[in-house]
């Protein structure tokens, strides 16, 4: 199990929740950020930080967002587990999903 970024951070990436997380595991996309389903800890220290409550748990994503399961998972099928999302700072890419949703706000 994993908690989950979804359509709320797209084009807002507030980072609170990178700042709050203490694994490292909240990698940065062009336009939204995606939690590392092998690296996350399960902690839940990211979810209360969230300004627009875009974090939530695996099995509470409101139906509306379940596609972001599977775009912050297949996120990292070519990324891999670097071990922390401070050595890479911005990955110049994001899932197709989330590429190609219209500019939110």
């Amino acid at each position: 199990m994993t908690y989950v970024i979804a359509q709320p951070c797209v084009d807002v990436k507030d980072k609170a929740c990178i700042e709050e997380c203490p694994v490292d595991c909240i990698y940065e996309g062009q336009r939204s950020l995606y939690i590392h389903p092998d690296e996350c800890v399960d902690c839940g220290a990211c979810e209360p930080v969230c300004p627009v409550e875009a974090i939530f748990y695996e099995d509470d994503v409101p139906e509306e967002w379940k596609d972001y399961y599977k775009a912050n998972v297949e996120f990292f099928d070519e990324l891999g587990s670097p071990g922390g999302a401070s050595k890479l700072g911005l990955i110049e890419r994001d899932h197709p999903f989330v590429a190609e949703l219209p500019k939110q706000g």
